[in-house]
């Protein structure tokens, strides 16, 4: 697996690429080292690809359950620590389902989701990040 930035301004503003998409993903650096607000944080993006492997294994544990889902939202807070690196600490990953799902298949597919199959918690668990989720169910 490989991905490229490129440059494209003289601040911290990148855009990176990968082959199995020509989609570009526009990466910034906060304003203190001349962010412009132009991408997300690349630790903003940690949280995004943690939400992203979860939430992926999650839909498709649910069709194999033979939910019904109409649509699934994801939050993903996490908190760092002051000193530099500032690492995460921990992570609460919330997963806001819609549709007539059994609360307990769903509980039972998030852990696996979360805890079995999804490669960025492992690297993350690895690193002394404590990931908690939950789910909710609206109708």
């Amino acid at each position: 697996m490989q991905v490229k930035l490129q440059r494209v301004n003289q601040a911290s503003h990148y855009e990176a690429t990968a082959p199995s998409s020509e989609v570009k993903v526009h990466i910034d650096g906060p304003a203190s080292i001349g962010g412009e607000g132009k991408g997300s944080s690349p630790m903003e993006m940690v949280l995004m690809a943690l939400g992203g492997c979860s939430v992926f294994d999650l839909g498709e544990i649910l069709k194999k359950q033979r939910q019904e889902i109409e649509d699934i939202q994801v939050d993903v807070v996490g908190n760092r620590r002051e000193e530099a690196p500032r690492i995460y600490t921990d992570i609460h990953i919330t997963f806001t389902l819609k549709g007539n799902i059994d609360i307990e298949k769903a509980n039972k597919a998030a852990e696996l989701a979360v805890k079995k199959y999804c490669s960025v918690h492992d690297m993350l668990a690895a690193g002394g990040v404590e990931i908690t989720y939950e789910i909710k169910i609206i109708s």
